[in-house]
């Protein structure tokens, strides 16, 4: 912080060290055994405490469940399983770390997605696709018509 005094050297030094420190306790935050996001009151029963872990987990699996049924059907369906691990994440270790994982490949992937050289190469194979596809309709159509494959009579 630059207040004008002549002590700027010795503050600026300061200021660095309290943000080396900030950073390492973000990072050991980080590196922290989970602990349950519970209400301190559920936390201090033992069986409710329990209770309210089934419940968490219930929630998430219905939560990861539909999900999962949107992969197939209309819907979000990674999103959903995503945000049932976050629920599963607030109350056990091993889904927390889960999540950590699932973050870190997302990212990681998305920034390959954003190198140039794949993105050229993703839109060269989408393109080729595309050509291949309209090929294979045009032909189609040229052959039998706007008629449904089911509906072709043998020729």
């Amino acid at each position: 912080m630059n207040t004008g005094s002549d002590r700027e050297t010795n503050e600026s030094a300061t200021e660095s060290a309290a943000d080396s420190a900030a950073g390492a306790s973000s990072a050991a935050a980080e590196e922290a055994p989970h602990v349950s996001k519970a209400p301190a009151f559920i936390k201090a029963r033992r069986g409710l405490h329990l209770s309210w872990q089934v419940g968490v987990f219930v929630v998430g699996l219905a939560v990861i469940g539909a999900g999962i049924a949107m992969l197939v059907l209309p819907g979000p369906g990674w999103v959903a399983i995503f945000a049932g691990l976050a629920i599963w994440a607030t109350e056990f270790a091993w889904a927390h770390l889960a999540l950590r994982w699932t973050k870190r490949k997302v990212s990681e992937a998305a920034q390959k997605a954003l190198d140039p050289r794949v993105r050229r190469r993703n839109i060269i194979l989408t393109s080729v696709g595309l050509v291949i596809a309209g090929a294979l309709i045009g032909f189609y159509l040229w052959k039998y018509g706007l008629v449904l494959p089911w509906n072709i009579k043998d020729q």
